[in-house]
């Protein structure tokens, strides 16, 4: 719930009364009824819960990594085949809340309100507008900036794109009048933008930012990558200092994380900002309908190359032990990171179904690597079946802060113990992690650099990425975490899954007792109740390419799709800086033809 429906519905009243208008173009009618807007700290507040909009969706939040290195799904995303996304598939070019945003930046100038007042509500609307730009320059890179509320024959609506750097520094200038100005300091219901919040989103950022400069070197901007970054720090650090957070511990180290996704009310020791749900006003969202059901979502699931990275409960290397190709499902889960456990189903995982507990291993009508996501879902079956559920979805919460922090100062190359001990080492402590979480990292995990990061060389910003994969999995960050670390090529990282000892062999995945699933390249004839049988026969029936098999053939890892293209550039294509930016909207360029196009596309 995005804040206080009374006033928003207010909001909305005040908006339709001052202007219809949804294009950048339409000019909103010059009303009597504006000095009762603007002229009132009280018509102020209400106009601004319409920014609101501007923040993600519950169901843009627990979904957006649908497109990730980790995450296997029913089918090959168009973004990643050949030919089937381009300019005429693209979206996301619209600038209507934009307009709502500069309307009342441009009107907020009544004397009759204390400037303190009109600063607070400026401060607001320009936080806003960063969050909007941000977006936009992550996904088409140049863009129009845009401070104005334009009229109908104002000529500058055909204007080219304006440059990443200008459109990013306004981006910076909105965020610092925004910690500046905006007065509210605390929100306890965890759905407003207060001070906190605007440092934390300045982080975000300014980390993306420094990033993304540092490591695409086609613009030439490196050079002012280091500024970037240690404004990361500084945000970061503000919210630090503040106090006004922690890392949520209660109920122990086996599940104080998977609280933080499961609660309908927002952890608010670790929560900074969230999607607040609330069922008495049906404000719900679809998270066990999406990631339990066989067709409703993408079925999405974790890659076996992903589930390696987290470490044992020791904190050495999962993948130092001997033998660990060849684990069964069973074997590898145990002694790990406990965030594993309350990301994905294993061990003595259980559902309630019709009030009733019950054992819930790995279900292969969803999943199609057996490590199947828990990490929005809530226990009871009854939300599996529609837009039901009650828990909030967090939009910004101190671990990430924690994680900015670290990664601006290892890009820095100024990450200290203590440093790591308060941000990556917390973590680990929280996932109860025994070792390795004081003193920084001095060696090598050879499979985390081989498989992910062969160019870095520094174990302390390898562990810092191995973290931050793992604390924010499937909370929409990992798409843009690669595209500014310019590691496009991980999307085309084998989907796979667990790995399999043999055929027609039923696995225990749960070990009650109960065999679950068995893999099979002919049918047995006396199938074993309550068993799933998963075909992997290099082709089915009518000859087509099975998309689920072995390695082996008749052993190995699981596969699932990968006789199908998926590649970040093919061969042909007129640059392998394609996918890093979105097209612009083919629709868009008619309208404007001074726009352009991003290169590749």
């Amino acid at each position: 719930m995005k804040p206080h429906s009374y006033y928003r519905f207010a909001a909305v009243v005040i908006l339709l009364i001052l202007s219809g208008c949804k294009k950048l173009d339409q000019s909103p009618e010059d009303t009597a009824t504006r000095p009762v807007v603007f002229g009132s700290t009280k018509g102020l507040e209400l106009y601004a819960t319409s920014f609101y909009d501007v923040l993600p969706t519950a169901g843009q939040i627990h979904r957006q990594d649908e497109i990730a290195d980790y995450s296997v799904r029913s089918q090959v995303p168009d973004f990643l085949s050949k030919g089937a996304y381009g300019p005429r598939q693209s979206d996301g070019w619209d600038w209507t809340k934009l307009r709502n945003i500069n309307f009342f930046i441009e009107n907020n100038t009544d004397p009759a309100v204390p400037s303190s007042d009109r600063n607070h509500y400026n401060g607001l609307a320009r936080f806003f507008r960063a969050w909007f730009y941000f977006d936009k320059v992550r996904r088409f890179g140049d863009v129009p900036w845009i401070n104005k509320t334009f009229t109908i024959d104002d000529p500058t609506l055909f204007n080219k794109r304006d440059s990443r750097t200008l459109v990013m520094d306004s981006v910076l200038a909105d965020l610092k009048y925004a910690c500046d100005n905006i007065k509210t300091t605390s929100d306890n219901s965890r759905s407003l933008i207060t001070k906190n919040v605007a440092w934390a989103f300045r982080s975000r950022v300014a980390l993306f930012e420094g990033t993304f400069r540092k490591y695409h070197h086609q613009y030439k901007l490196e050079s002012t990558a280091a500024e970037w970054l240690q404004e990361a720090a500084r945000s970061a650090d503000q919210v630090i200092k503040s106090n006004a957070f922690t890392l949520n511990t209660a109920g122990g180290t086996d599940a104080s994380y998977r609280q933080l996704f499961i609660s309908e009310a927002p952890v608010a020791s670790e929560v900074i900002l969230s999607n607040v749900m609330n069922a008495s006003l049906n404000v719900l969202n679809d998270a066990n309908w999406y990631w339990t059901s066989a067709t409703y979502g993408a079925r999405v699931s974790f890659s076996r190359t992903f589930v390696n990275t987290y470490l044992n409960i020791d904190g050495t290397p999962f993948t130092s032990r001997a033998g660990y190709q060849t684990m069964t499902f069973m074997e590898e889960v145990k002694g790990r990171d406990k965030r594993l456990k309350q990301t994905i189903r294993l061990g003595n995982y259980k559902r309630i179904n019709g009030g009733k507990e019950e054992a819930a291993p790995p279900v292969f009508s969803y999943t199609y690597t057996g490590y199947q996501p828990i990490k929005w879902t809530l226990d009871d079956t009854y939300y599996d079946g529609g837009t039901r559920n009650t828990n909030s979805i967090c939009i910004i919460r101190y671990a990430e802060i924690l994680l900015n922090y670290a990664e601006a100062k290892a890009e820095l190359g100024a990450l200290s113990a203590d440093d790591w001990s308060r941000t990556i080492g917390a973590l680990r402590r929280r996932a109860g992690i025994t070792g390795n979480t004081e003193a920084l990292p001095v060696s090598i995990d050879s499979y985390l650099q081989s498989t992910y990061f062969p160019e870095i060389s520094d174990p302390v910003l390898l562990e810092v990425r191995r973290e931050r994969g793992i604390e924010l999995a499937f909370e929409g960050f990992r798409f843009y975490d690669l595209v500014r670390w310019h590691k496009g090529e991980l999307f085309a990282l084998p989907w796979n899954g667990f790995y399999v000892p043999a055929l027609n062999e039923p696995l225990d995945l749960n070990e009650d007792g109960q065999p679950d699933v068995c893999f099979y390249q002919q049918m047995p004839a006396s199938p074993v109740k309550g068993v799933t049988y998963v075909n992997v026969a290099p082709t089915l029936s009518g000859g087509t390419a099975n998309p689920q098999r072995l390695t082996n053939r008749t052993s190995g890892e699981l596969t699932w799709l990968n006789n199908v293209e998926r590649r970040w550039y093919y061969e042909g294509e007129t640059t392998p800086e394609k996918r890093y930016l979105y097209p612009i909207p083919e629709s868009e360029r008619l309208l404007n033809t001074n726009l352009g196009q991003n290169p590749g596309w």
